[in-house]
């Protein structure tokens, strides 16, 4: 008896159960919910801003340039607004709050805590490291985008090849390492903040919290196929990570080499989170509040708690930028928002759901 307890509950930790089949279709449903709310959100995004541009006339724009229509009929300056500059950035917070979400999804998964996050292993300490750089010294580091994201996955490699110990990961020593690189480079910020003169010291201290004031298409371009790609195979491998997640003796039990897998998804979730920070800079909370919401919705299964990330966290962050360009006539930095926000939501997270989140 006890043992078919067990196996029971073995399969409902891994996420499948032989009377999920309705569950799972409730859960689809759920999902293509979330999908129709976060385009809905960027609908009306799209239609908000400092610029009062009637709502006609901004989707006659889009509209326009999606069915490849003459762009010389609309006015230079609906264009620029809403195509050039409204329409990449609602885009690009789509797919940094996506990128953020899902890697936080997946640390979380991996290290079995529920209170990991995509900064987990140093990446925006050694993202800020390298953007600082650039500011400081933009002779030799040419472009704070690319050594933002060099430093960024420097950090986590040097964080990951400290932890192994004959040949493995463990999990407490790779979190570890994480926090002592991150400290490092940390301390390297505080210190170029020391080197630089005001207007370097200004702009680091404005990189450092957050936004989407400079988003570009060709900042979508870059980023949206890339977290596209990590998603699609974090997706194809969330009944993997859900195996993971119960432990390295019961991944080798199951047939799954836990070394193998934990150095793609953590490579996988690395990518994303770095090229997220070095465009737009440190964004916090999103990446562990959307993977909390996302299971009180879903329980356990990553095969839906990964999708749902995603979408949760191109939702909140659409919300985040739109408060953060409409509240006030001078841009609020999203990163403040986002703290703003999500600390109180975590707060009624612990106090509210702790049983079930927390364990």
């Amino acid at each position: 008896m006890t043992e078919i307890t067990g196996s029971k509950k073995l399969i409902s930790d891994i996420g499948y159960d032989s009377n999920d089949g309705f569950n799972e279709g409730r859960k689809i449903v759920i999902l293509g919910i979330l999908s129709i709310i976060l385009v809905a959100t960027a609908a009306v995004a799209v239609v908000m801003g400092a610029y009062d541009i009637a709502i006609y006339d901004v989707y006659k724009t889009i509209i326009t340039h999606l069915t490849f229509g003459n762009t010389a009929e609309i006015p230079k300056l609906h264009n620029t607004i809403v195509w050039n500059i409204r329409v990449p950035r609602i885009l690009l917070a789509v797919f940094v709050g996506g990128a953020l979400a899902i890697a936080g999804a997946v640390f979380q998964g991996v290290f079995r805590n529920p209170l990991v996050e995509p900064y987990i292993l140093g990446v925006s300490s050694g993202a800020a490291f390298g953007a600082a750089l650039g500011i400081v010294f933009p002779a030799i580091f040419f472009s704070i985008q690319l050594s933002a994201f060099a430093f960024g996955s420097m950090a986590v490699a040097m964080a990951y090849f400290l932890a192994r110990v004959r040949g493995e990961t463990p999990i407490v020593t790779l979190i570890l390492a994480g926090v002592i690189i991150g400290s490092i480079f940390a301390a390297l910020v505080s210190l170029l903040k020391y080197m630089a003169d005001d207007t370097a010291l200004r702009e680091i201290v404005f990189w450092l919290m957050g936004g989407f004031y400079y988003a570009t298409w060709n900042d979508v371009i870059l980023l949206g196929p890339i977290v596209l790609i990590c998603f699609f195979i974090l997706w194809a491998l969330g009944w993997k990570l859900n195996i993971l997640s119960m432990g390295d003796e019961e991944a080798r039990t199951l047939g799954v080499n836990p070394e193998k897998y934990k150095f793609i998804v953590v490579v996988l979730a690395t990518a994303v989170t770095a090229i997220a920070v070095s465009l737009v800079g440190i964004i916090a909370w999103v990446g562990l509040m959307m993977p909390h919401a996302s299971r009180m919705i879903f329980g356990p299964d990553n095969r839906f708690v990964i999708p749902a990330s995603l979408m949760m966290g191109g939702f909140y962050l659409i919300v985040c930028d739109t408060l953060a360009r409409t509240l006030t006539s001078a841009e609020i930095p999203v990163g403040i928002l986002a703290s703003i926000i999500g600390a109180p939501y975590l707060c009624y997270l612990l106090r509210n759901k702790g049983g079930v989140i927390f364990g």
